[in-house]
């Protein structure tokens, strides 16, 4: 069993519960870590026995384009899609942060984390 990790992939999107978030936006911050068995691609040095890290920036990028008032409804959506569309998977785990949140405070970021095992 091996780890993959695309870490810090920085989106602007429209998220969040205040007409004010959807409406102006935020930069966010999303990882993204999976689980799977690479003993075969550490062997044949192929990109067709391994987990591709572009797939992972793309279905990333194309479920954050989509507005959500909250974070766990997109880490949910890019969990999903990474199962449904790479049998490679195990597990993946998603971390999504909004950077500076309106929340009325000094706060750097928020981030939820959500992970889910393949059913088997």
């Amino acid at each position: 069993m091996g780890i993959i990790k695309v870490e810090n992939i920085r989106v602007f999107a429209n998220h969040g519960c205040l007409k004010e978030e959807t409406t102006i936006g935020s930069d966010y911050r999303i990882d993204v870590v999976v689980e799977a068995d690479l003993s075969k691609s550490a062997k044949t040095d192929d990109l067709g026995d391994t987990v591709d890290y572009v797939f992972l920036n793309k279905v990333v990028r194309d479920e954050m384009a989509k507005p959500s008032k909250l974070l766990e409804t997109v880490a949910q959506r890019i969990i999903d899609r990474v199962l449904n569309e790479d049998n490679l998977v195990s597990k993946v785990t998603v971390s999504v942060s909004k950077i500076n949140p309106p929340i009325g405070g000094d706060v750097e970021m928020v981030t939820i984390e959500l992970s889910e095992k393949r059913k088997k």
